[in-house]
């Protein structure tokens, strides 16, 4: 948390703060307003996620502006598809190619709104892509972890696509894409894969681990293996759990809504959490990613959201009922929400 407090966040702030500005001289109104909305309300998604330079300080300055721009990419291609003008998943594909783009630092730049209304950003998304390629060349090791980030990513795009399009479409697709998946990860269910595909977190981990000139392909699968499906699973299930009263009078897809009941929702998050605490005591420095894990319940469970929610109340109270370390997260969490609200 010193590190958190003193380095990495001070820096993080200064990168959303370039990008903010870069934002603003969008010369289109509404990719201006997307991309300002974007930074503005999901900057915790940038904050939480440079928690990986914190494990490695001196390659902060390439980490933290790498996942940064990457993560300041998935949020804006987020309120594109979400928030703004188009339901045609052509231009939702040709907008995630950005992101397919940014981990390949060999790839030219696309016309990324090719199949959208909206034209000029005046260079914003291609700079945010050139960014991350150049911070990527920066990384030792990165040729050892490239195929699994893309892969992480290319799902990541995919669900992107089907969970954007039109509502009564995306049920059906997003099964039948579960079915050509389904091999890989037997013991989920379609919505928990399709919610691990929505995290980020394998693929910041991944760049992390690419800072290490030693690292070998053994290490790199293993640290696959554990964040997905089971530590980016357990993070936008717990995001979609939070969300699900927000989500029905929106009228929004939920991956929580699916589960059976509040027996079934305990039972399958719990499976989730004691699948990732165990596949992480593979990885090095287990107590790291083990405080990724507690820190992902203590801050979804400790929302303000959850108080008006009394199903989401029971499931927290069942998740951390056997974890200390969670329970102090979540004392510590809500204490600084009381200290800032």
């Amino acid at each position: 948390m010193r590190r958190m407090y003193k380095y990495v966040l001070p820096e993080v702030d200064a990168q959303l703060d370039e990008w903010r500005q870069a934002a603003q001289r969008i010369p289109d109104a509404e990719l201006r307003k997307q991309a300002l909305a974007s930074i503005a309300a999901k900057q915790f998604h940038c904050q939480g996620g440079a928690v990986y330079a914190a494990a490695n300080l001196r390659q902060r300055h390439v980490l933290i502006p790498l996942i940064v721009a990457f993560q300041t990419i998935s949020d804006y291609l987020d309120n594109l598809c979400d928030r703004s003008t188009s339901l045609d998943p052509n231009d939702f594909r040709r907008l995630h190619q950005s992101m397919l783009d940014a981990v390949d630092p060999s790839a030219p730049l696309n016309h990324y709104y090719e199949f959208r209304q909206e034209q000029e950003d005046g260079g914003y998304l291609p700079e945010l892509v050139k960014t991350c390629q150049s911070c990527i060349l920066l990384l030792p090791s990165y040729e050892r972890v490239a195929d699994r980030v893309k892969r992480l990513v290319s799902l990541y795009c995919d669900l992107q696509v089907y969970k954007h399009i039109r509502l009564d479409q995306r049920e059906a697709q997003l099964t039948a894409w579960w079915d050509r998946h389904r091999s890989s990860c037997p013991d989920l269910l379609w919505n928990e894969f399709a919610a691990a595909t929505g995290s980020t977190l394998g693929v910041f981990m991944l760049f992390l681990a690419a800072t290490d000139p030693h690292l070998t392909e053994a290490g790199a699968k293993e640290i696959e293996a554990a964040y997905f499906p089971y530590v980016c699973g357990l993070h936008i299930l717990l995001d979609y759990l939070i969300d699900q009263e927000e989500d029905a009078a929106g009228g929004d897809l939920n991956f929580c809504s699916y589960y059976g009941g509040l027996e079934q929702t305990v039972a399958r998050i719990a499976a989730i959490v004691k699948e990732a605490r165990h596949k992480i005591l593979h990885l090095e420095h287990p107590t790291f990613h083990r405080m990724i894990i507690e820190g992902l319940l203590a801050l979804y469970l400790s929302d303000p959201k959850v108080r008006s929610q009394q199903k989401v109340r029971t499931v927290s109270k069942q998740l951390m009922k056997k974890s200390p370390m969670t329970r102090l997260f979540f004392w510590m969490n809500s204490v600084w929400i009381r200290r800032t609200s």
